[in-house]
């Protein structure tokens, strides 16, 4: 079986503002979810990444960077938008926070340049991120681990 056959991810391509705005927020809810294997389903099997200065190529990859990010950044929240997009290409912006093993809290701006094949599937992701310390009070996002609830503000809502 070919990974066209049982691998569809929609929406799929051609997107509309619509179909964008469901695909940021699965690609966000999937990422608060924590769970490297099932993030990874969501690109082709050669799905090639650029995430800051590391350069990923297939699943594999991408389940073991994901493995190694969720230990070291610890109580891991994200917020994703849509910023534009057109037939089989999105771009976001996000931020996410976080805490290191000593309690040091991180707000992470990045943004993200996704392409899609005609399942759905991301076939190339380009991340640029920063990372802004900051103090546990100075927290925006404080949901429960897993997916932000659909009442909690939004990064333009926050003045992110």
């Amino acid at each position: 079986m070919t990974e066209s056959t049982h691998a569809m991810r929609p929406p799929i391509p051609p997107f509309n503002r619509d179909d964008a705005i469901i695909k940021v927020r699965a690609a966000e809810d999937g990422w608060n979810g924590r769970d490297p294997a099932k993030v990874a389903l969501a690109y082709t099997s050669d799905s090639r990444w650029r995430n800051r200065d590391t350069f990923l190529n297939g699943r594999e990859a991408i389940e073991t960077f994901l493995t190694r990010k969720w230990q070291r950044e610890l109580d891991y929240r994200l917020i994703k938008e849509l910023w534009a997009h057109t037939d089989n290409r999105i771009a976001v912006r996000f931020a996410y926070e976080w805490h290191d093993d000593a309690g040091q809290w991180y707000r992470s701006y990045g943004n993200e340049n996704w392409e899609f094949d005609s399942n759905g599937l991301m076939a190339m992701r380009h991340a640029s991120i920063n990372d802004l310390e900051i103090t546990e009070t100075a927290r925006l996002f404080h949901w429960p681990q897993g997916c932000r609830p659909l009442d909690h503000p939004g990064l333009s809502d926050l003045g992110l």
